[in-house]
């Protein structure tokens, strides 16, 4: 299943999003979404991300970054999406933001998260991925922030 097609890819290209409506199943005693609920659904997030760019089964490496900012409660809707920002030769950073949706149209950022994989070919060995093709001048600025965060591991 590795991906033998290596052209570039946009960012829009690998876009992932989840939408979850709170309920008791998901708040802790709090009554308040469960962390390692919220952190299981970015996670789940960026790895979807990940698989489409690279075309290939992944695995997480590293979570580099973590904040939850807001809680969210009972019956709020959580939006989850996330977007690559680095690929390299074998491994990618991928953003995700988490938001309450309110029934406005307005939202409220309540976590976000950096998170490298690596792409894995069928023999869960490190596999090469499409490079990113850059198009904008915030996603060379992300690109080449992660390039520095990269060379620090």
């Amino acid at each position: 299943m590795s991906n033998t097609n290596l052209n570039g890819k946009k960012i829009s290209d690998s876009l992932a999003e989840q939408v979850h409506v709170l309920t008791m199943e998901t708040l802790n005693g709090n009554q308040r979404l469960s962390g390692p609920k919220l952190l299981y659904w970015i996670d789940e997030v960026a790895t979807i991300v990940a698989r489409r760019h690279a075309g290939s089964d992944v695995t997480t490496a590293r979570l580099s970054n973590m904040r939850f900012l807001r809680p969210a409660i009972n019956k709020d809707t959580v939006v989850v999406k996330g977007h690559i920002v680095y690929a390299g030769r074998t491994s990618m950073k991928i953003k995700v933001d988490a938001y309450i949706e309110r029934f406005c149209g307005e939202n409220t950022l309540i976590a976000d998260a950096e998170l490298w994989f690596v792409a894995l070919d069928e023999s869960e060995k490190p596999t090469p991925i499409p490079p990113l093709l850059i198009e904008t001048d915030e996603e060379k600025a992300d690109f080449a922030k992660a390039e520095q965060e990269k060379k620090s591991f």
